[in-house]
């Protein structure tokens, strides 16, 4: 919905919810690019938002509907109240302020997935007001992004296009139809692209965290709209803005916005106008094209929805709803980095779901000595065990306290560090414990002295060349010494002893 149609609500921005990103030069003028991002998230709810469907992904098409969420007449829509309680964790989890009336009102248009021809949504009273969201950015600066608003609303069927081109029929599925949504708008608080994703990455990571919505972006069930304009930067009124519909990628909004922001520019330098319009992003061109003229609140023809009576809040159920809240992930970042002395970069990137920081925290109990280690071995080698294999952190088979496991084995240099990672590999493959693939493969670290020297014996007579380098002044060799020492036993060697022997055996 158009943000500007709230006016009369909130005293707010003249372009509604926007942000500015940072300013561009193009010739000898300076522009500043405004955007805004409005936040679609559906709700993990057993049923649909008026009616008992429900609302599951990926369902033979047109099977999870009902005359309900059908629009046949004469039916009556029924609120489901567990999209409230959802609705007011979001707007609490954000620290915006919960409305104790809101309404629901019918926002009319034609579309062939919206089988009413009107969507019920929330416009004159949404259910959230204020609220924010706190980042830090690249370079550790700490910034805080205003929300305007959330509101409640059902979601439209979707369009399925055959991909051969063989049928030039479209074909409607209703599943969708009813399925709870909230949207949230933000505030003009964000000055570039980076902004704007780390704002995205955050209320993902907060939506997660409160458990009302698992945030498939592959299924739909978090989309974008962003709205772009370009301004010189001595001018005060804003230019035409143009919306860039349905973004399911925070990569692609980032690409989004960059194209549209440079599309604008270069049609104001070149004569032109901007025209407040509907565009799509072709991902596979990293282009933005034109869908249709943009419409303006006044467009749906907005009024209260007769079906449905106002919602009512008290203090004490708000209250006892703010009791349910979880640790969110701004205050769990700062717990990580003054209980673990791990970095503020590494508390973000563990802290980013919450099954990530779970797998942490538990590998960390497991084994309490190396905290900053478990996390730089979890950010490395369990993340790209993750990428390789397509797997999601909690679908991951090896169980964090098996990483715990695997220092635990380092400390009591049983494992080198480089035999771990060859032992996590086998973890992985293989689904077993760490101590039990080293006991199997033999993967124990060599440890006896004598074993050692003679191993480093038998590559300092096969290298004399080099050791008399060493010898003369050239030590850097050292390096190559060891990497042949560990060549040799397969990595097994004790490194702190293959070290010290070293050094002895070769200053003669």
């Amino acid at each position: 919905m158009e943000a500007s149609a709230l006016k009369p609500l909130f005293d707010i921005h003249p372009l509604g919810p926007y942000l500015c990103t940072s300013i561009s030069r193009s010739g000898n003028m300076e522009f500043e690019a405004v955007i805004g991002l409005e936040v679609h998230a559906q709700l993990n709810t057993d049923t649909k938002i008026f009616c008992g469907c429900s609302p599951g992904f990926g369902a033979e098409p047109n099977s999870r509907t009902c005359p309900v969420c059908q629009g046949h007449p004469g039916v009556l829509p029924v609120f489901n109240r567990a999209v409230l309680d959802k609705t007011v964790k979001t707007g609490l989890a954000v620290e915006g302020e919960i409305a104790r009336f809101s309404t629901f009102d019918r926002k009319n248009y034609f579309y062939p997935d919206l089988p009413k021809a009107y969507q019920i949504s929330q416009f004159y009273h949404p259910i959230v007001n204020g609220g924010k969201i706190a980042v830090t950015d690249s370079a550790g600066n700490e910034k805080s992004f205003r929300i305007n608003h959330i509101h409640m609303e059902e979601d439209a069927g979707k369009l399925n296009h055959p991909d051969d081109n063989s049928d030039f029929h479209s074909y409607v599925d209703l599943n969708r139809c009813g399925t709870p949504l909230i949207e949230i708008v933000s505030e003009p608080d964000m000055h570039s692209a980076e902004d704007a994703f780390l704002y995205l990455t955050e209320l993902k990571a907060i939506l997660e965290y409160i458990d009302v919505s698992d945030c498939n972006m592959e299924e739909g069930s978090l989309r974008c709209d962003v709205n772009v304009s370009v301004k010189p930067v001595e001018q005060k009124e804003p230019g035409t803005r143009a919306e860039i519909k349905n973004m399911n990628s925070f990569h692609n909004i980032q690409k989004a916005i960059e194209y549209e922001i440079k599309r604008q520019i270069e049609e104001i330098q070149s004569g032109g106008k901007v025209i407040q319009e509907t565009r799509l992003f072709d991902a596979g061109k990293g282009i933005t094209r034109s869908l249709r003229s943009k419409e303006e609140a006044h467009d749906y023809r907005y009024f209260p929805d007769p079906d449905l009576v106002p919602v009512t809040l008290t203090d004490e159920e708000i209250e006892a709803t703010k009791e349910t809240l979880p640790e969110l992930p701004g205050s769990r970042k700062i717990r990580f980095v003054n209980a673990y002395g791990i970095t503020a970069r590494d508390a973000q990137t563990l802290c980013a779901s919450r099954a990530l920081a779970d797998y942490y925290e538990e590998a960390v109990a497991s084994y309490p000595d190396q905290p900053k280690k478990i996390a730089n071995w979890i950010q490395t080698e369990v993340m790209r065990a993750l990428n390789e294999n397509g797997t999601a952190i909690s679908d991951f088979l090896v169980p964090p306290k098996q990483i715990g496991e695997i220092f635990k084995l380092i400390d009591e240099n049983v494992i080198s560090g480089k035999i771990a990672k060859e032992v996590f590999g086998y973890m992985v493959s293989e689904r077993k414990a760490p101590s039990i693939i080293v006991e199997e493969r033999s993967l124990k670290q060599m440890t006896d002295s004598g074993e050692i020297e003679a191993v480093i014996d038998e590559i300092l007579q096969n290298n004399q060349p080099q050791v008399q380098q060493y010898r003369d002044g050239k030590q850097n060799l050292l390096g190559f010494f060891v990497g042949q020492v560990m060549k040799a036993s397969r990595g097994k060697a004790n490194p702190q002893t293959v070290n010290e022997l070293l050094r002895k055996k070769l200053q003669g």
